[in-house]
């Protein structure tokens, strides 16, 4: 039968009545199975307002947040007690309404206190670190933009049942009267019993005039897959650590430690190697190569990398990120002179997708550690122990 779609949060024109809850299941589309679509708001603290939509295969529960920019919150998987939740433990209580973010505090680090998602974009004007105006001091970009931070309209939900496939589609918009003016058009797709999913994200300028945007995916990982000899795994081109104090660690970037309180923050730099259509994939596993998570991405779209290893103590957020985008998270205006923008004329789009694969065995893992070894095969890799100036600000 053809796809059967609902809506679940209306246009910004009709303001419809809320929905408190909503649940789609086998029963409605006339398939078997053990897939679910449910929604919720939740009603008390930091969350209160924020609405949750719980996208299960029968594999993997993926709890979207359409209120913060269709971020992924945590994933869930089914049966597997050694791996039961892919994302981090944050030290903040989320997933936080936007209105309690305030981007334009003079630090500019106000996007971190609403930072605990699995799943989170980083832009669309700009996605690094805080940017200041050279001569007054004043907050021009805050750390990481503003996307996650912008509530979806238009959210869509799509059952498929020749396709075998569940889509969510939301719209965001970032757009100022005078300034900058996009919309993100986003899906998230997975099959029912699926390991994966594929996150599809249109930006396109609503501008008469050009524009400049940037993107990048910081997809983040705690406990349990994230311990005391972890790997990530990467098809290496070119790796340069962002500061001196990360080139102190240049010998270890692929592995971790167990937390460490007081940890100070490593990043990394990449570009990667791909295959001959662009595409490309990196890896985080466990210490034992029982369980990982490979992200696909093509370099066409977003052709560079970022590792950040933050291992500080459990209670002050044990993470790491796995970041592929546009650029690196320098400040805009380091980057706009190096060309690391991505240009849109008045009404073009341009499209970016990321696959996530769960590996929930050694065999996965192994395959998923064989198609990188595949990309990389025959090339050597440059490895710098300092920063380098055309990369680092």
């Amino acid at each position: 039968m053809p796809g059967k779609s609902w809506t679940i949060t209306g246009g910004a024109e009709t303001e419809p009545q809320a929905q408190v809850s909503f649940r789609v299941g086998p029963q409605d589309v006339r398939t078997s199975g053990s897939w679910s679509v449910t929604a919720h708001k939740h009603e008390v603290g930091l969350r209160a307002g924020v609405e949750t939509i719980a996208i299960d295969n029968g594999k993997l529960r993926l709890d979207v947040i359409p209120t913060r920019g269709m971020g992924i919150h945590a994933v869930h998987v089914a049966g597997d007690r050694e791996l039961p939740r892919i994302g981090w433990k944050s030290p903040i209580r989320g997933p936080v309404h936007p209105s309690f973010v305030d981007l334009g505090e003079p630090s500019g680090l106000g996007w971190l206190d609403g930072f605990d998602e699995f799943f989170v974009r980083c832009g669309l004007e700009s996605n690094g670190a805080p940017d200041f105006d050279s001569k007054t001091g004043r907050l021009t970009y805050p750390l990481h933009g503003r996307i996650a931070n912008r509530p979806a309209h238009q959210v869509e939900l799509t059952i498929d049942t020749d396709k075998q496939e569940i889509a969510l589609r939301g719209v965001v918009e970032e757009s100022r009267f005078h300034f900058l003016k996009l919309r993100m058009t986003s899906t998230i797709t997975t099959k029912f019993g699926s390991s994966s999913f594929t996150v599809h994200d249109e930006i396109e300028n609503l501008s008469s005039t050009p524009a400049t945007m940037q993107m990048l995916y910081h997809i983040n990982f705690g406990l349990p897959l994230l311990d005391a000899g972890s790997r990530v795994i990467a098809p290496v081109k070119t790796l340069i650590p962002r500061t001196p104090h990360a080139a102190s660690g240049i010998k270890t970037w692929d592995s971790y430690s167990a937390p460490q309180p007081g940890f100070d923050e490593m990043v990394y730099f990449f570009e990667l190697n791909a295959a001959d259509d662009g595409t490309t994939r990196t890896m985080i596993k466990n210490a034992h190569s029982t369980r990982g998570v490979s992200l696909v991405f093509n370099k066409k779209q977003l052709p560079w990398f970022t590792l950040w290893k933050d291992t500080a103590g459990e209670p002050a957020g044990y993470v790491t990120g796995l970041e592929p985008g546009t650029n690196f998270p320098n400040p805009r205006s380091f980057e706009t002179t190096k060309e690391r923008v991505v240009n849109l004329g008045p009404g073009q789009k341009q499209a970016f997708d990321v696959t996530i694969e769960v590996h929930g065995s050694p065999a996965d893992v192994s395959a998923g550690e064989a198609s990188i070894a595949k990309i990389q095969a025959g090339r050597q890799s440059k490895i710098h122990d300092q920063p380098q100036p055309d990369w680092c600000a």
